[in-house]
């Protein structure tokens, strides 16, 4: 009761969430909350992005993590999310839906693991990720933007370090014998050196023309396709979207359930 207290009291006074604020389970609030939210997280990325500071702040950290709880929950429940969608405009209905979606769709690929099976560390500053999708952009002509959608799915820019039930491998997640042949070279490991090996991957197969058949080599799924198409227009239709998703933590599924690996306590 006293957090939630101190949560309520954060709120009415401008301040970003707490990391275990009380999420609203009523429609009508839980719009408000999600509207309310996004509109101080694109205040916090645009103070961030005229400052200096290479990693988010603290107040850009908080106001994604609340969303980012609010859009587990609405994952999970689509009665409730249906009734959310209702009551927010249509500016902010639209890409929620499609996010929803993507995530459903992830969803539906992903297993519970051990707790023991997962490894995590920072991402390199976004202003480097950036830099790294456009290189790559102009080298193979595969979009920036769909190159930061696959990063984001594939290991929440390098956050999630731990190779995947298959074997892959680093921030753009590689099996060896693919890597050996699109890798140029480089370090699996290494954003720069991954990011340019995706793209020559996804070019190599058909991108920029042909991106879902391109992405269905890269992973064979068309759920995975569909989920990353969206994540991509996302980010090319909101100049503040890469910077959302860059601030998100990482959540796991284990046989117990969701569980928080990154950000504030």
């Amino acid at each position: 009761m006293f957090a939630a207290l101190l949560a309520t009291a954060a709120l009415a006074a401008g301040a970003p969430p707490p990391p275990g604020a009380p999420i609203p389970r009523d429609p009508a609030a839980l719009a408000a909350r999600m509207e309310a939210t996004t509109r101080d997280l694109d205040a916090a990325i645009d103070r961030w992005n005229t400052g200096e500071s290479a990693r988010p702040p603290m107040d850009v950290t908080l106001y994604a993590l609340c969303q980012q709880r609010i859009l587990i929950l609405l994952t999970e429940r689509r009665s409730l999310s249906g009734a959310v969608l209702a009551r927010l405009p249509r500016q902010e209905a639209t890409p929620l839906r499609s996010e929803l979606a993507a995530r459903r769709e992830l969803g539906r690929l992903s297993q519970p693991r051990p707790l023991s099976a997962f490894r995590t560390g920072p991402a390199a500053p976004a202003a480097e990720l950036l830099g790294y999708y456009r290189a790559a952009e102009r080298r193979f002509g595969v979009a920036w933007n769909v190159l930061a959608a696959v990063n984001f799915v594939e290991s929440a820019f390098n956050k999630l370090r731990n190779a995947s039930s298959a074997g892959a491998q680093g921030p753009m997640q590689f099996v060896a014998a693919t890597w050996r042949a699109y890798g140029l070279g480089g370090n699996v490991h290494d954003p720069h050196d991954a990011i340019l090996g995706a793209a020559n991957y996804l070019h190599a197969n058909g991108a920029p023309h042909k991106y879902p058949r391109a992405l269905f080599r890269y992973n064979p799924s068309q759920f995975y396709v569909d989920a990353v198409l969206r994540y991509a227009r996302l980010i090319r239709s909101d100049p503040r979207a890469f910077y959302v998703l860059y601030s998100r933590q990482v959540f796991v599924r284990t046989p117990r359930g969701l569980v928080r690996l990154t950000g504030p306590r």
